[in-house]
């Protein structure tokens, strides 16, 4: 089983011709309302990935609202377990997401009742022996690490994107993350932000990628966009797995694609390498249409 604990959003997405600069108001023919945040669009991803060979579980909070109905409804659809969802008297987290003709995005996130996510949520559904927690960063920091720690506690294996980076990070906290962990993944920037906390001249990619994994004794993956993506294990070998090239046109939730497929793909008992092959694949594939959970790829495509 893989248990999700993180955010749920739903995702208002406009198309433009270029991102607005400060002052800038850019005008857009229209724009999409659809379902997203980091946690729910890894658990969309993790399921698409698996077909139904294993259970994903979402563990987050909603609003009273029709949003949070709207974001139940999509992951019971898609196949996930939405049961342990909370219900809390903030609103619906919002996102609100531009891309422009070049597939890049600014994204402003409304963090609503995503920031009462407490870790008491996973109360009688704590991940066991074989089990697989994913979360991210776009809940509370505190939540997160002990949801970690228990999971992890009750012999879960713990993957944790440090997405966003959360602010005011430091390095006592990184630290402590970081033991409750198995797996971490950044991308380029995220690996940086974090690396100079614990070795302030890592700041390329790779060099941030082995920092981390040195202080910590934990595997890193650093996902590099169009380049794929890298592992530095705790014994300091690397782990390279290539992306397919693509023209791509919105890259939104590639990133989130990329951790629910490598979840997806250990669950299902693959090797990391392998696993990683098939995350990038499917975050390319991820990169081929407007949205996030709206362009993740199924099972069949991953696998042809």
């Amino acid at each position: 089983m893989i248990t999700v604990f993180g955010s749920i959003n739903i995702d208002l997405v406009t198309r433009v011709p270029s991102l607005p600069r400060p002052g800038e108001t850019v005008l857009a023919a229209s724009y999409r309302t659809l379902c997203g945040g980091k946690g729910a669009n890894q658990a969309v991803a993790a399921a698409r990935a698996l077909g139904g060979l294993a259970t994903v579980r979402m563990i987050g909070a909603v609003g009273d609202d029709g949003f949070g109905v709207l974001a139940r409804d999509n992951l019971t659809r898609e196949g996930v377990d939405a049961s342990r969802l909370q219900v809390c008297e903030e609103g619906t987290g919002c996102a609100f997401i531009q891309v422009d003709d070049a597939g890049e995005n600014v994204i402003t996130v409304a963090s609503g009742a995503n920031g009462m996510l407490a870790a008491a949520a996973m109360d009688g559904a704590v991940p066991a022996d074989g089990d697989f927690l994913v979360m991210q960063m776009e809940t509370p920091l505190r939540a997160c690490l002990l949801a970690a720690e228990r999971a992890r506690k009750n012999g879960a294996r713990v993957i944790a994107n440090l997405a966003p980076v959360p602010a005011g990070l430091n390095a006592a906290t990184l630290k402590k993350l970081l033991a409750a962990i198995d797996i971490l993944v950044v991308n380029e920037h995220e690996a940086a932000q974090a690396a100079v906390l614990l070795e302030p001249e890592a700041r390329e990619p790779l060099a941030a990628a082995k920092a981390l994994a040195a202080h910590s004794g934990r595997t890193v993956i650093a996902t590099l966009g169009g380049d794929g993506a890298v592992a530095v294990l705790p014994n300091r070998k690397t782990i390279r797995a290539s992306a397919p090239p693509i023209t791509p046109v919105d890259t939104t939730g590639a990133g989130d694609t990329f951790v629910g497929v490598l979840a997806a793909g250990l669950a299902e008992g693959l090797a990391l390498g392998p696993s990683m092959e098939r995350a990038c694949k499917a975050a390319s594939l991820a990169c081929m249409a407007l949205g996030a959970q709206s362009s993740m790829p199924h099972r069949a495509d991953i696998l042809t």
